[in-house]
């Protein structure tokens, strides 16, 4: 391995995605693919997920440069500037230019602002901690999706291959249907049937197909590859044993109610420094310098230091008016919290009822494509004995194409609705499913950048590999 690929994989492993990732437990890649390698594939290649934790930097970077106004600002000056004075007597007038160039440093520092700049500070990590939930959030529809689009392929992958059964069937069926006509068993009619019959069945095979060829799309579109062969119907997670379970854990875990508690406090920290603007800052100055005059040799050394203390007194109502969007703002993200956890609370019951009555047609259709299956296998040796029509034939292959349909659709309807409750309880996330992947930890790059590192430091430089490693530079 060369010395830069080397770099960018130390980096990867080191700063992204840290002790978090869970190898262990690895899948052994077969042949066919299963509901893990999708959701793998899909937490490898999400450019959402790349796009919400670029946007979880940004938000660590608001905490650097909130703490940046605790610290010195530090400016280099150059200033060339020309100065007309008249000077006027009963005798004479007088124009006097004067061109004066001065270089030198300016210095300024937050004395004290009544804890306003460090009350941003705690505001803007509490952003941060909402916006990791949030990043958790785009992740459970991640993978959620993946899971879906693999159930999708796999059922509409067991419909084409039913419809194809069905269709050789009736090929069948209409053979027969025409010897017995050629031999004077049967009439035109039950030729006619099982024609219609059959080209009906290749209508649904067609449609079947091309319902397939969307399926295939998306999963490529979630997974970020093409649908192989696939393993089947995998086996899925076990539920909550009760919905009050459910609730209970999603309550406790969901990550947009996580989310929206942070955001509560954020909004408070900002509505009590915006408070505090309404109070007295203090700030210290200094400059050093050098002052020449262009028209002579002469120059001056100058160095100053002064502090001030200001008071605002009015400001035109702006003062107060942004102290009552503050306290807006914080009423508007607690009404947000409360809708976040009814929400999910609604989520959770819907998404059990769903897998509740998933199962049960489970149950139903396996009876049915049961019963199904014995009423066609009897009337079709009723039909050769002479007891049953070409039509009895043709309904009871209906029926059991129809139960085998609702049964392979009602297995998948359960593989969703388990996943969807565990999108509900927050619990569809990489690392809890403990997926072979590095696991991207948040906490890596923002304790890189929380003590806003300067330029020429080498916290800064390794900043400067890390956003190189990640492309962005």
């Amino acid at each position: 391995m060369g010395k830069a690929a080397g770099i960018k994989g130390l980096l990867k492993s080191a700063v992204l995605v840290g002790g978090l990732a869970i190898t262990a437990m690895a899948p052994q890649r077969a042949a066919a693919e299963n509901i893990v390698d999708a959701m793998i594939g899909a937490y490898n290649t999400s450019g959402l997920l790349e796009q919400q934790r670029a946007v979880l930097r940004a938000a660590d970077e608001d905490v650097a440069i909130a703490l940046s106004s605790l610290r010195p600002v530090i400016n280099w000056t150059t200033q060339l500037s020309r100065t007309l004075a008249k000077t006027q007597n009963n005798r004479s007038k007088l124009n006097n230019y004067d061109t004066e160039f001065f270089t030198g440093l300016s210095l300024s520092q937050l004395l004290y602002d009544g804890g306003a700049t460090v009350l941003n500070r705690q505001a803007a990590q509490e952003a941060v901690l909402a916006t990791r939930q949030s990043l958790l959030n785009v992740e459970q529809q991640i993978l959620f999706r993946a899971a879906s689009a693999y159930l999708n392929v796999v059922l509409y992958s067991e419909n084409v291959r039913l419809q194809e059964n069905n269709v050789r069937l009736l090929q069948e069926e209409l053979r027969a249907a025409q010897d017995r006509f050629d031999v004077g068993e049967v009439t035109r009619t039950d030729v006619a049937l099982a024609e219609a019959q059959l080209a009906a069945a290749k209508s649904s095979l067609a449609s079947s197909r091309g319902t397939l060829v969307s399926a295939q799309a998306e999963y490529f579109n979630a997974t970020g590859h093409k649908a192989g062969p696939l393993a089947g119907e995998p086996r899925l997670p076990k539920p909550a044993a009760s919905q009050k379970a459910a609730t209970d854990i999603a309550v406790r875990n969901h990550p947009s109610i996580l989310s929206a508690q942070h955001q509560v406090r954020a909004a408070e920290l900002s509505a009590q420094a915006t408070s505090k603007a309404m109070g007295p800052s203090a700030s210290l100055s200094a400059n050093i310098g050098v002052t020449e005059a262009t028209t002579s040799t002469d120059y001056t050394h100058s160095a100053t230091v002064g502090a001030s203390v200001s008071q605002p007194i009015y400001q035109g109502g702006a003062l107060s008016a942004n102290y009552r969007r503050a306290l807006a703002n914080r009423d508007s993200y607690k009404s947000a919290l409360l809708t976040a956890q009814n929400n999910v609370v609604q989520d959770v019951a819907s998404a059990y009822v769903r897998l509740e009555v998933a199962k049960a047609n489970l149950v139903s259709s396996a009876e049915q494509v049961r019963a199904a299956q014995v009423a066609f296998d009897g009337i079709r040796e009723e039909a050769k004995l002479g007891a049953r029509t070409t039509l009895d034939v043709l309904s009871a292959e209906q029926d059991l194409l129809d139960a085998q349909t609702n049964q392979i659709s009602a297995r998948s309807e359960e593989g969703i609705a388990t996943y969807q409750l565990l999108v509900a309880q927050g619990l569809l996330t990489a690392e809890r499913l403990g997926l072979a992947v590095q696991i991207y930890d948040p906490t890596l790059y923002y304790n890189l950048v929380k003590n806003a590192p300067a330029k020429v430091s080498k916290r800064s430089r390794d900043l400067d590999r890390v956003l190189k490693a990640l492309g962005k530079e």
